[in-house]
Protein backbone atom coordinates (compact mmCIF):
# COMPACT_ATOMS: atom_id res chain seq x y z
CA UNK A 1 0.00 0.00 0.00
CA UNK A 2 1.30 3.39 -0.67
CA UNK A 3 1.71 6.32 1.42
CA UNK A 4 0.63 9.69 0.89
CA UNK A 5 0.35 12.86 3.22
CA UNK A 6 -3.38 13.33 2.99
CA UNK A 7 -6.38 10.76 2.05
CA UNK A 8 -9.51 12.01 1.12
CA UNK A 9 -11.98 9.05 1.47
CA UNK A 10 -15.66 8.48 0.19
CA UNK A 11 -16.71 12.35 -1.12
CA UNK A 12 -18.05 13.25 -4.27
CA UNK A 13 -16.44 15.36 -6.23
CA UNK A 14 -16.59 18.65 -8.76
CA UNK A 15 -15.15 17.40 -11.77
CA UNK A 16 -13.04 19.66 -14.19
CA UNK A 17 -16.00 20.43 -16.39
CA UNK A 18 -18.03 21.19 -13.72
CA UNK A 19 -20.29 17.79 -13.41
CA UNK A 20 -20.20 15.97 -9.77
CA UNK A 21 -18.91 12.98 -9.57
CA UNK A 22 -19.68 10.46 -6.35
CA UNK A 23 -18.13 7.62 -4.94
CA UNK A 24 -14.77 9.24 -5.38
CA UNK A 25 -11.58 9.27 -3.27
CA UNK A 26 -8.49 11.61 -3.40
CA UNK A 27 -4.62 11.10 -2.16
CA UNK A 28 -2.58 14.34 -1.84
CA UNK A 29 1.16 14.38 -1.52
CA UNK A 30 3.74 16.83 -1.32
CA UNK A 31 1.30 19.74 -1.51
CA UNK A 32 -0.50 18.17 -4.71
CA UNK A 33 -2.94 16.04 -5.93
CA UNK A 34 -1.58 12.80 -6.57
CA UNK A 35 -4.78 10.62 -7.24
CA UNK A 36 -8.20 10.47 -8.15
CA UNK A 37 -10.44 7.92 -8.62
CA UNK A 38 -13.06 5.59 -7.44
CA UNK A 39 -13.03 5.25 -3.87
CA UNK A 40 -12.83 1.56 -3.87
CA UNK A 41 -9.80 1.62 -6.05
CA UNK A 42 -8.04 4.26 -3.85
CA UNK A 43 -9.15 3.56 -0.39
CA UNK A 44 -7.43 0.58 -1.52
CA UNK A 45 -3.89 1.71 -2.87
CA UNK A 46 -3.02 4.66 -0.47
CA UNK A 47 -2.95 5.00 2.96
CA UNK A 48 -2.61 8.60 4.42
CA UNK A 49 -0.90 9.85 7.29
CA UNK A 50 -3.80 12.00 7.99
CA UNK A 51 -7.41 11.03 6.87
CA UNK A 52 -10.80 13.33 6.17
CA UNK A 53 -13.78 10.90 5.86
CA UNK A 54 -15.75 13.03 3.75
CA UNK A 55 -19.10 10.78 3.81
CA UNK A 56 -20.36 11.19 0.55
CA UNK A 57 -19.85 15.70 0.86
CA UNK A 58 -18.29 17.87 -2.19
CA UNK A 59 -14.73 18.07 -2.52
CA UNK A 60 -14.06 21.17 -4.51
CA UNK A 61 -11.61 22.92 -5.72
CA UNK A 62 -10.53 26.29 -3.54
CA UNK A 63 -12.44 29.18 -4.33
CA UNK A 64 -10.63 32.52 -5.72
CA UNK A 65 -11.17 35.66 -5.02
CA UNK A 66 -9.70 37.84 -7.95
CA UNK A 67 -10.31 41.26 -6.67
CA UNK A 68 -10.29 41.95 -2.82
CA UNK A 69 -8.78 45.04 -0.71
CA UNK A 70 -7.53 42.70 2.79
CA UNK A 71 -6.65 46.78 3.93
CA UNK A 72 -10.65 47.46 3.76
CA UNK A 73 -11.59 44.75 6.65
CA UNK A 74 -11.44 47.60 8.96
CA UNK A 75 -13.76 49.96 7.16
CA UNK A 76 -16.51 46.79 7.43
CA UNK A 77 -19.99 48.42 7.61
CA UNK A 78 -19.06 51.93 6.91
CA UNK A 79 -19.19 52.34 3.04
CA UNK A 80 -23.10 51.18 2.77
CA UNK A 81 -25.85 53.49 2.20
CA UNK A 82 -23.49 56.24 1.54
CA UNK A 83 -23.36 59.35 -0.75
CA UNK A 84 -20.60 59.86 -3.39
CA UNK A 85 -17.59 59.87 -3.53
CA UNK A 86 -16.94 57.23 -1.38
CA UNK A 87 -13.06 57.66 -2.65
CA UNK A 88 -12.65 60.72 -1.51
CA UNK A 89 -14.70 61.01 1.49
CA UNK A 90 -14.02 56.90 3.06
CA UNK A 91 -11.37 55.40 1.39
CA UNK A 92 -8.72 57.83 0.69
CA UNK A 93 -8.59 59.01 4.67
CA UNK A 94 -9.00 55.71 5.80
CA UNK A 95 -6.38 54.03 3.58
CA UNK A 96 -3.83 56.81 4.47
CA UNK A 97 -4.34 56.83 8.43
CA UNK A 98 -3.59 53.19 8.58
CA UNK A 99 -0.36 51.79 10.74
CA UNK A 100 1.65 48.63 9.58
CA UNK A 101 -0.05 46.73 12.72
CA UNK A 102 -3.43 48.47 11.28
CA UNK A 103 -2.57 46.58 7.74
CA UNK A 104 -1.46 43.32 9.52
CA UNK A 105 -4.34 43.17 12.31
CA UNK A 106 -6.86 43.39 8.86
CA UNK A 107 -4.83 41.58 6.23
CA UNK A 108 -4.92 38.62 9.13
CA UNK A 109 -8.78 38.84 9.83
CA UNK A 110 -9.74 39.22 6.02
CA UNK A 111 -7.58 35.53 5.45
CA UNK A 112 -9.30 34.16 8.97
CA UNK A 113 -12.67 35.14 6.87
CA UNK A 114 -11.76 34.19 3.62
CA UNK A 115 -10.60 30.08 4.97
CA UNK A 116 -13.73 29.71 6.59
CA UNK A 117 -15.36 30.94 3.55
CA UNK A 118 -13.74 28.47 1.39
CA UNK A 119 -11.46 30.82 -0.10
CA UNK A 120 -7.69 29.65 -0.73
CA UNK A 121 -5.99 32.61 -3.15
CA UNK A 122 -7.03 35.84 -3.28
CA UNK A 123 -6.13 38.67 -5.67
CA UNK A 124 -5.46 42.13 -3.74
CA UNK A 125 -5.92 45.43 -5.67
CA UNK A 126 -3.52 47.03 -3.17
CA UNK A 127 -2.89 49.72 0.03
CA UNK A 128 -0.04 50.88 1.96
CA UNK A 129 2.28 48.51 3.92
CA UNK A 130 1.68 45.45 1.55
CA UNK A 131 4.57 43.60 3.41
CA UNK A 132 2.51 43.35 5.98
CA UNK A 133 -0.41 41.41 3.68
CA UNK A 134 2.08 39.16 2.43
CA UNK A 135 3.26 38.65 6.07
CA UNK A 136 -0.02 37.62 6.79
CA UNK A 137 -0.65 35.48 3.95
CA UNK A 138 2.55 33.46 4.93
CA UNK A 139 1.15 33.34 8.17
CA UNK A 140 -2.35 31.66 7.65
CA UNK A 141 -1.44 29.98 4.72
CA UNK A 142 -3.41 31.26 2.13
CA UNK A 143 -1.92 32.24 -1.10
CA UNK A 144 -1.98 35.69 -3.01
CA UNK A 145 -1.09 37.90 -5.28
CA UNK A 146 -0.25 41.19 -3.89
CA UNK A 147 0.78 44.98 -5.05
CA UNK A 148 1.04 48.09 -3.39
CA UNK A 149 -1.24 50.48 -4.52
CA UNK A 150 0.22 52.23 -7.16
CA UNK A 151 -0.40 56.16 -8.27
CA UNK A 152 1.37 58.99 -9.25
CA UNK A 153 -1.18 61.81 -9.75
CA UNK A 154 -4.53 63.57 -9.05
CA UNK A 155 -6.05 64.90 -5.95
CA UNK A 156 -4.80 62.23 -3.25
CA UNK A 157 -2.46 63.87 -0.66
CA UNK A 158 -2.46 62.27 2.14
CA UNK A 159 0.34 59.55 3.84
CA UNK A 160 1.91 57.27 1.39
CA UNK A 161 -0.92 56.70 -1.39
CA UNK A 162 0.20 58.93 -3.74
CA UNK A 163 4.43 58.73 -4.28
CA UNK A 164 6.44 59.88 -7.61
CA UNK A 165 6.49 57.55 -10.33
CA UNK A 166 10.03 56.06 -9.35
CA UNK A 167 8.77 55.10 -5.97
CA UNK A 168 5.89 53.56 -7.22
CA UNK A 169 8.18 51.57 -9.32
CA UNK A 170 11.16 51.15 -5.99
CA UNK A 171 8.03 49.90 -3.47
CA UNK A 172 6.99 47.44 -5.78
CA UNK A 173 10.55 46.32 -6.91
CA UNK A 174 11.29 45.95 -3.16
CA UNK A 175 8.44 43.92 -1.96
CA UNK A 176 8.92 41.94 -5.03
CA UNK A 177 12.52 41.05 -3.89
CA UNK A 178 11.74 40.25 -0.11
CA UNK A 179 8.40 38.14 -0.31
CA UNK A 180 8.32 36.72 -4.48
CA UNK A 181 7.80 32.89 -3.73
CA UNK A 182 7.20 33.06 -0.10
CA UNK A 183 5.09 30.65 1.99
CA UNK A 184 6.79 27.57 -0.04
CA UNK A 185 5.55 29.96 -3.44
CA UNK A 186 2.39 30.93 -2.02
CA UNK A 187 2.75 34.43 -2.50
CA UNK A 188 3.50 36.57 -5.67
CA UNK A 189 3.88 40.35 -5.66
CA UNK A 190 2.49 42.28 -8.87
CA UNK A 191 2.18 45.39 -10.40
CA UNK A 192 -0.69 47.53 -9.66
CA UNK A 193 -2.14 50.65 -11.65
CA UNK A 194 -5.14 52.02 -9.19
CA UNK A 195 -6.72 53.30 -11.33
CA UNK A 196 -6.51 55.41 -14.93
CA UNK A 197 -6.91 58.76 -13.70
CA UNK A 198 -4.27 58.51 -10.80
CA UNK A 199 -1.48 56.99 -12.91
CA UNK A 200 0.51 58.71 -16.04
CA UNK A 201 1.95 57.87 -19.10
CA UNK A 202 4.88 57.16 -17.78
CA UNK A 203 3.88 55.02 -14.67
CA UNK A 204 2.08 52.92 -16.70
CA UNK A 205 5.06 52.70 -19.25
CA UNK A 206 7.03 51.69 -16.45
CA UNK A 207 4.84 48.95 -15.01
CA UNK A 208 4.52 47.44 -18.05
CA UNK A 209 8.33 46.75 -18.68
CA UNK A 210 9.03 46.11 -15.50
CA UNK A 211 6.18 43.05 -15.26
CA UNK A 212 7.47 41.81 -17.99
CA UNK A 213 10.52 41.95 -16.89
CA UNK A 214 9.97 40.30 -13.86
CA UNK A 215 7.40 37.85 -15.53
CA UNK A 216 4.46 38.59 -12.96
CA UNK A 217 1.22 40.43 -12.92
CA UNK A 218 -0.58 43.80 -13.34
CA UNK A 219 -3.41 44.47 -11.26
CA UNK A 220 -5.96 47.55 -12.17
CA UNK A 221 -9.57 48.42 -11.49
CA UNK A 222 -10.93 49.24 -15.60
CA UNK A 223 -14.20 50.44 -16.71
CA UNK A 224 -15.48 50.86 -13.03
CA UNK A 225 -17.20 53.96 -13.32
CA UNK A 226 -18.22 56.77 -15.98
CA UNK A 227 -15.82 59.37 -14.37
CA UNK A 228 -12.79 57.05 -15.81
CA UNK A 229 -14.01 56.88 -19.17
CA UNK A 230 -14.80 60.44 -19.60
CA UNK A 231 -11.20 61.30 -18.01
CA UNK A 232 -10.10 58.91 -20.71
CA UNK A 233 -11.74 60.50 -23.73
CA UNK A 234 -10.95 64.60 -22.77
CA UNK A 235 -7.26 63.77 -22.33
CA UNK A 236 -6.31 60.75 -24.44
CA UNK A 237 -9.03 60.67 -27.68
CA UNK A 238 -9.53 56.91 -26.41
CA UNK A 239 -11.43 54.67 -24.09
CA UNK A 240 -9.57 53.17 -21.19
CA UNK A 241 -9.30 49.96 -22.92
CA UNK A 242 -7.71 51.63 -26.11
CA UNK A 243 -5.86 53.70 -24.26
CA UNK A 244 -4.46 50.38 -22.78
CA UNK A 245 -3.73 48.86 -25.85
CA UNK A 246 -2.06 51.93 -26.90
CA UNK A 247 0.54 51.77 -23.63
CA UNK A 248 0.80 48.14 -24.55
CA UNK A 249 -0.66 46.34 -21.23
CA UNK A 250 -3.26 44.50 -22.49
CA UNK A 251 -1.67 41.04 -22.08
CA UNK A 252 -2.71 38.01 -20.75
CA UNK A 253 -0.68 39.13 -17.40
CA UNK A 254 -3.43 41.56 -16.87
CA UNK A 255 -5.98 41.17 -14.51
CA UNK A 256 -8.58 44.06 -14.80
CA UNK A 257 -11.59 44.42 -12.17
CA UNK A 258 -15.24 45.74 -12.49
CA UNK A 259 -15.32 46.06 -16.25
CA UNK A 260 -18.44 47.60 -16.27
CA UNK A 261 -18.74 50.18 -18.28
CA UNK A 262 -17.25 48.63 -21.83
CA UNK A 263 -18.60 48.64 -25.29
CA UNK A 264 -18.80 45.71 -27.83
CA UNK A 265 -15.70 46.61 -29.02
CA UNK A 266 -13.65 47.40 -25.60
CA UNK A 267 -14.51 43.64 -25.10
CA UNK A 268 -13.07 42.50 -28.12
CA UNK A 269 -10.05 44.10 -27.04
CA UNK A 270 -9.68 42.46 -23.97
CA UNK A 271 -10.31 38.76 -25.48
CA UNK A 272 -7.74 39.61 -28.74
CA UNK A 273 -5.32 39.96 -26.12
CA UNK A 274 -6.02 37.21 -23.61
CA UNK A 275 -6.64 39.68 -20.64
CA UNK A 276 -8.46 38.63 -17.37
CA UNK A 277 -11.56 40.34 -16.59
CA UNK A 278 -13.05 40.05 -12.60
CA UNK A 279 -16.32 41.10 -12.05
CA UNK A 280 -17.46 42.24 -8.29
CA UNK A 281 -21.24 41.60 -8.57
CA UNK A 282 -22.65 43.01 -5.72
CA UNK A 283 -20.10 46.67 -5.58
CA UNK A 284 -21.03 47.12 -9.10
CA UNK A 285 -24.68 46.35 -9.01
CA UNK A 286 -24.87 48.95 -6.36
CA UNK A 287 -22.70 51.67 -6.95
CA UNK A 288 -21.98 51.05 -11.19
CA UNK A 289 -24.17 49.03 -13.41
CA UNK A 290 -24.72 45.83 -15.38
CA UNK A 291 -21.60 44.10 -17.01
CA UNK A 292 -22.29 42.65 -20.10
CA UNK A 293 -21.68 38.87 -19.06
CA UNK A 294 -22.67 37.05 -21.92
CA UNK A 295 -20.63 39.36 -24.74
CA UNK A 296 -17.80 38.28 -22.83
CA UNK A 297 -19.07 34.54 -22.28
CA UNK A 298 -19.09 34.79 -26.50
CA UNK A 299 -16.14 35.88 -26.97
CA UNK A 300 -14.69 32.50 -24.88
CA UNK A 301 -13.47 35.06 -21.71
CA UNK A 302 -15.29 33.59 -18.49
CA UNK A 303 -14.27 35.63 -16.02
CA UNK A 304 -13.41 35.41 -12.39
CA UNK A 305 -15.20 37.01 -9.41
CA UNK A 306 -14.28 39.44 -6.79
CA UNK A 307 -15.73 40.81 -3.20
CA UNK A 308 -14.22 43.79 -4.09
CA UNK A 309 -13.21 43.81 0.38
CA UNK A 310 -15.17 43.50 3.09
CA UNK A 311 -16.47 47.03 3.37
CA UNK A 312 -20.15 46.28 2.09
CA UNK A 313 -20.15 42.80 2.09
CA UNK A 314 -19.18 39.65 3.61
CA UNK A 315 -16.27 37.42 1.75
CA UNK A 316 -18.25 34.72 0.01
CA UNK A 317 -18.47 34.06 -3.38
CA UNK A 318 -21.68 32.55 -3.09
CA UNK A 319 -23.64 35.75 -2.55
CA UNK A 320 -21.69 37.20 -5.17
CA UNK A 321 -22.60 34.67 -7.78
CA UNK A 322 -26.54 34.72 -6.66
CA UNK A 323 -26.43 38.33 -7.56
CA UNK A 324 -24.46 37.93 -10.21
CA UNK A 325 -27.25 35.69 -12.01
CA UNK A 326 -30.42 37.55 -10.54
CA UNK A 327 -28.85 40.63 -12.34
CA UNK A 328 -27.58 38.84 -15.61
CA UNK A 329 -30.94 37.03 -15.71
CA UNK A 330 -32.77 40.44 -14.82
CA UNK A 331 -30.99 42.98 -17.57
CA UNK A 332 -30.12 40.40 -20.44
CA UNK A 333 -31.83 37.15 -20.13
CA UNK A 334 -34.94 38.51 -19.20
CA UNK A 335 -35.78 40.89 -21.96
CA UNK A 336 -35.37 38.20 -25.10
CA UNK A 337 -36.26 35.03 -23.29
CA UNK A 338 -32.96 33.83 -23.05
CA UNK A 339 -33.19 31.06 -19.48
CA UNK A 340 -29.16 30.59 -19.85
CA UNK A 341 -27.63 33.49 -20.11
CA UNK A 342 -25.55 32.61 -16.95
CA UNK A 343 -25.39 28.95 -16.60
CA UNK A 344 -24.49 27.71 -12.99
CA UNK A 345 -21.72 25.89 -14.25
CA UNK A 346 -20.55 28.62 -15.61
CA UNK A 347 -21.18 30.64 -12.58
CA UNK A 348 -18.69 27.44 -10.72
CA UNK A 349 -15.71 27.83 -13.37
CA UNK A 350 -15.85 31.74 -12.54
CA UNK A 351 -15.58 30.85 -8.95
CA UNK A 352 -12.99 28.54 -9.47
CA UNK A 353 -10.54 27.90 -12.77
CA UNK A 354 -11.67 31.58 -13.68
CA UNK A 355 -10.20 33.11 -10.62
CA UNK A 356 -6.99 30.64 -11.86
CA UNK A 357 -6.66 32.02 -14.43
CA UNK A 358 -6.55 35.57 -13.48
CA UNK A 359 -4.20 34.34 -10.88
CA UNK A 360 -1.78 33.04 -13.77
CA UNK A 361 -1.82 29.72 -11.90
CA UNK A 362 -4.77 27.72 -14.23
CA UNK A 363 -1.85 25.01 -14.52
CA UNK A 364 -1.91 24.22 -10.87
CA UNK A 365 -5.48 25.48 -9.45
CA UNK A 366 -9.33 26.08 -10.19
CA UNK A 367 -9.67 22.09 -10.63
CA UNK A 368 -9.53 18.82 -9.53
CA UNK A 369 -6.61 16.84 -11.58
CA UNK A 370 -3.52 14.54 -10.24
CA UNK A 371 -0.54 16.80 -10.87
CA UNK A 372 -2.28 20.03 -9.46
CA UNK A 373 -1.82 21.60 -6.08
CA UNK A 374 -4.47 20.80 -3.30
CA UNK A 375 -5.97 23.66 -2.75
CA UNK A 376 -9.30 22.17 -1.70
CA UNK A 377 -12.73 22.29 0.02
CA UNK A 378 -14.91 20.14 0.95
CA UNK A 379 -18.69 21.40 1.07
CA UNK A 380 -21.44 19.75 3.64
CA UNK A 381 -24.18 18.89 1.21
CA UNK A 382 -26.37 17.32 3.62
CA UNK A 383 -28.08 20.04 4.99
CA UNK A 384 -32.10 20.19 4.63
CA UNK A 385 -31.03 23.29 1.73
CA UNK A 386 -29.29 20.88 0.28
CA UNK A 387 -30.50 17.96 0.09
CA UNK A 388 -31.63 15.65 -1.49
CA UNK A 389 -31.56 17.52 -5.03
CA UNK A 390 -32.69 16.12 -8.39
CA UNK A 391 -29.89 18.47 -9.76
CA UNK A 392 -26.86 19.01 -7.35
CA UNK A 393 -24.73 21.64 -9.21
CA UNK A 394 -27.69 23.94 -9.74
CA UNK A 395 -28.59 23.45 -6.32
CA UNK A 396 -24.97 23.98 -4.91
CA UNK A 397 -25.22 27.13 -7.16
CA UNK A 398 -29.03 28.84 -5.69
CA UNK A 399 -28.41 27.38 -2.18
CA UNK A 400 -25.08 27.15 -1.28
CA UNK A 401 -22.91 28.98 1.54
CA UNK A 402 -20.33 29.84 2.97
CA UNK A 403 -21.15 28.31 6.18
CA UNK A 404 -21.56 24.61 4.54
CA UNK A 405 -17.61 24.63 4.04
CA UNK A 406 -16.47 21.77 6.51
CA UNK A 407 -12.89 21.47 5.66
CA UNK A 408 -10.64 24.02 3.94
CA UNK A 409 -6.92 22.76 2.43
CA UNK A 410 -4.31 24.66 1.09
CA UNK A 411 -0.89 23.31 -0.73
CA UNK A 412 -2.06 20.09 0.48
CA UNK A 413 -2.43 21.21 4.24
CA UNK A 414 -5.65 21.33 6.14
CA UNK A 415 -5.88 25.04 7.56
CA UNK A 416 -9.53 24.28 8.45
CA UNK A 417 -11.53 21.25 9.57
CA UNK A 418 -14.90 20.63 11.10
CA UNK A 419 -14.85 24.53 10.47
CA UNK A 420 -12.65 25.15 13.49
CA UNK A 421 -9.10 26.77 12.38
CA UNK A 422 -6.14 24.07 12.81
CA UNK A 423 -3.01 26.97 13.45
CA UNK A 424 -5.21 30.18 13.95
CA UNK A 425 -6.27 31.77 17.31
CA UNK A 426 -9.38 33.19 15.66
CA UNK A 427 -10.79 34.24 18.54
CA UNK A 428 -7.91 36.60 19.18
CA UNK A 429 -7.37 37.67 15.85
CA UNK A 430 -10.82 39.30 15.83
CA UNK A 431 -10.14 40.85 18.99
CA UNK A 432 -7.33 42.53 17.78
CA UNK A 433 -8.93 43.55 14.45
CA UNK A 434 -11.78 45.66 16.30
CA UNK A 435 -8.89 47.29 18.51
CA UNK A 436 -7.47 48.76 15.67
CA UNK A 437 -10.31 49.84 14.03
CA UNK A 438 -11.04 52.22 16.93
CA UNK A 439 -7.72 53.38 16.64
CA UNK A 440 -8.14 53.86 13.04
CA UNK A 441 -11.81 55.42 13.45
CA UNK A 442 -10.04 58.15 15.32
CA UNK A 443 -7.13 58.98 13.29
CA UNK A 444 -8.47 58.70 9.97
CA UNK A 445 -11.44 61.39 10.91
CA UNK A 446 -14.13 59.10 9.37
Amino acid sequence: MKQCDLLIKNCSILTPDFQIRKDCSVAVSDTRICQVGDARTVNAEWQGKEVIEAEGNLLMPGFVDGHTHTCQQLLRGRTADEYPMIWTRFLVPFESSLSPEDVRASARLHCVEMIKAGITSFADAGGVHMEEVAEAAVETGMRAAICPSTMDMGNVVCGEMKRSTQDCIRVTEELHKGYQGAGNGRVDIWFGIRQLMTCSRELIEKIVEKAEELDTGIHMHLCEHKDEVSYCLQNYGLRPAEFMEEMGALSPRLLTAHNVLLTEKDITLLAKWGVHPIFCPMANFINHGFPKIPSFLERGLVPGIGCDGASHIALDLFTQVRALKAGVMAFWGLPVFDPVALPNRTLLEMMTLGGARALRHEDELGTIEEGKKADLILMDVKGPHMYPSQRPVNTLVSAGNSHDVLHTIIDGKVVMKNRRLVYLDEEQIIAQAAEHMESVICRSGI
